[in-house]
């Protein structure tokens, strides 16, 4: 039998860990993946966040990348019918489409594919560039799921001493576990190797190997199975995702004038994209006094 002293010392000790059991945050409630298609990984909370209406283009007004729009919705369906299909890096030029593809293909395949026997769901999960680092948090908890995930980063890139692309190297392709069956990783970059060349050129210059230091880093997007590459687009291209925009709001003006003025629209951004393309069609929307509801 303990001495009086052991047994106030046992006591307080009791009541101390039960005071820090209050404290403690309680677990994370399980995701309710029937609460919507998309969700956002909050990993401060270690949570997801449904999202009730997802911010798209609809597919068919993506113009001027039919051969990538092609190549994207194959491997999307594929994965959601269960079968073999790639990580993907969309990258290249600014404001060609590369996450609003992401996002219309993850829709086409859901809607169509909504009715087939056997199905259990395609969601889509966005992560923030800044939380790459709770990647293998985020696996953990969709891993023994029945449904199937596209894993969202859009803008992804490296920069400087910034070593978390480490963690997505071993989320993608590594580890002893390994990248869950039922998820894909999607990313969109404006650089195709996901790393600046300084950052690379400074490797060269300074490691004691070179070559060894240079692959080490570069090899990141070789864990992207497709590649998909996005480049400026051709006048012609650019006219045609105009048009579509009219088409598809009902913008009632001469077909001259909007010719003339998305080309004046393109020359003022300096660029031809389908950004510049929905830009111009929100300006010419407001001037006439129509809604793009």
């Amino acid at each position: 039998m303990p001495s009086p002293e052991t047994q106030n010392v046992q006591d307080l000790l009791a009541r101390i860990a039960a005071a820090l059991e209050r404290l403690s945050p309680p677990p994370p409630a399980a995701p309710d993946f029937s609460a919507a298609d998309a969700f956002v990984w909050r990993a401060e909370t270690q949570s997801l966040a449904p999202v009730k209406k997802v911010s798209r283009v609809e597919l068919a007004l993506l113009r001027g990348v039919d051969y990538l729009r092609d190549q994207l919705l194959g491997n999307t369906e594929r994965f959601a019918r269960g079968l073999p299909a790639n990580n993907v890096l969309l990258w290249g030029a600014r404001g060609m489409g590369k996450s609003s593809l992401v996002k219309a293909a993850h829709a086409d395949v859901t809607t169509r594919l909504a009715a087939t026997p056997g199905f259990a769901g395609l969601k889509l999960i966005e992560i923030h560039r800044e939380d790459i680092e709770s990647l293998p948090a985020l696996m953990a908890l969709l891993r023994d799921t029945p449904a199937r995930f596209i894993v969202f980063c859009d803008d992804l890139s490296f920069d400087g001493g910034d070593a978390s692309y480490k963690s997505l190297k071993a989320a993608l392709e590594g580890g002893v576990e390994g990248r869950p069956g039922n998820v894909l990783f999607y990313a969109t970059s404006n650089r195709r190797h996901l790393l600046p060349r300084d950052m690379v050129e400074n490797e060269r210059s300074t490691a004691i190997n070179p070559g060894e230091a240079v692959e080490e880093k570069v090899s990141l997007s070789d864990r992207f199975g497709l590649w998909l590459g996005f480049h400026k687009c051709s006048q012609d291209d650019y006219l045609a995702m105009v048009f579509a925009y009219v088409r598809h709001f009902g913008l009632n003006a001469p077909e001259e004038q909007i010719r003339a003025e998305a080309l004046e629209w393109a020359i003022t951004r300096g660029s031809r994209s389908g950004r510049a393309a929905f830009q111009f069609i929100q300006d010419l929307a407001g001037r006439l006094g129509n809604r793009l509801d």
